[in-house]
């Protein structure tokens, strides 16, 4: 039963960072219905921005994440003035394409700034572990579940409690009547793509921080893609409900079905497994609106 309430525990760790980098993925659809294929690109340069800050530059663990925030601010800008507006008014396929096309340069800027290779840090992380009875929190989960804890509470306040929120909220729903009231749409975007950045990139440092960094963490994209479905695309508060039920069911897997494998690997599949079962029978997830067309 330790054992059990143990994958349970931390899965709830993963499966936070796991909605984190969700929403990036929700907050890109509600805005401009295209999927951002380079979510999971921008967790990988989150990953490895952690280890530069943490270890060629030795930098506590606060001013790299303050660091790694700012870098993915102006990253988010940069993308949203450069690759995203000049295709707002196009077709959805243009926009992820583009996306498509991020993802790819994100990729090469790591192979050719990191040279592509596996980097870890989680020795220097502070030696903080929680304990629940029999059941110990490793430093690196603990450090992540409050981590997207936290984040995604603000975003929450965000978007229930300021102007820029109800704007991002209103621009998801009619776009049209968002201009006719004045709002303006490209700041809508610019801010939906800074924070698309930023939780990829707090979601890649906290990944990185437990399994180390290399290029196939970007994959990660395709895990958050699969709590999405399952949450509904249109549900922010879904995302959270559903990386937690995702992370939760992928550590249980990999705790008492790997071992019984002969190679393994059943964890890494677990979350498309499920996302495969959302599809037939519920593809409107667990929270997404039911939308009927009548002819």
């Amino acid at each position: 039963m330790n054992f059990f309430l143990q994958l349970v525990v931390t899965g709830l760790a993963l499966g936070m960072v796991y909605a984190l980098v969700a929403i990036g993925f929700v907050i890109i659809l509600k805005c401009s219905n295209a999927f951002n294929i380079a979510q999971g690109h921008f967790v990988l340069i989150g990953g490895y921005l952690g280890y530069t800050f943490l270890v060629p530059f030795g930098l506590p663990i606060w001013a790299s994440l303050i660091l790694a925030i700012a870098v993915a601010v102006v990253m988010g800008l940069l993308i949203e003035r450069l690759a995203i507006r000049p295709l707002v008014g196009q077709p959805e396929l243009a926009m992820i394409m583009m996306t498509i096309a991020l993802a790819t340069v994100l990729e090469g800027l790591a192979t050719l700034i990191w040279g592509g290779e596996y980097k870890t840090y989680h020795g220097v992380l502070p030696t903080v572990t929680l304990k629940l009875g029999q059941i110990s929190i490793p430093p690196e989960s603990l450090i992540g579940l409050i981590v997207s804890v936290v984040t995604v509470a603000l975003l929450m306040a965000l978007f229930r409690y300021t102007k820029i929120g109800l704007a991002m909220r209103a621009t998801a729903e009619d776009l049209q009547v968002v201009q006719s009231v004045g709002i303006k749409a490209t700041t809508v975007y610019a801010v939906s793509w800074v924070i698309a950045c930023v939780v990829g990139v707090i979601g890649g440092m906290l990944l990185g921080g437990v399994s180390g960094v290399m290029i196939p963490l970007a994959e990660i994209g395709l895990k958050a893609f699969a709590v999405v479905l399952l949450g509904g695309v249109n549900s922010i508060g879904g995302a959270i409900v559903a990386g937690i039920i995702l992370g939760v069911l992928e550590n249980v897997a990999a705790g008492y079905l790997d071992p019984l494998l002969p190679g393994g690997g059943l964890a890494q599949i677990f979350p498309f497994i499920v996302m495969i079962i959302v599809l037939i029978f519920r593809p409107y997830g667990l929270f997404g609106l039911v939308r009927i067309e009548r002819i």
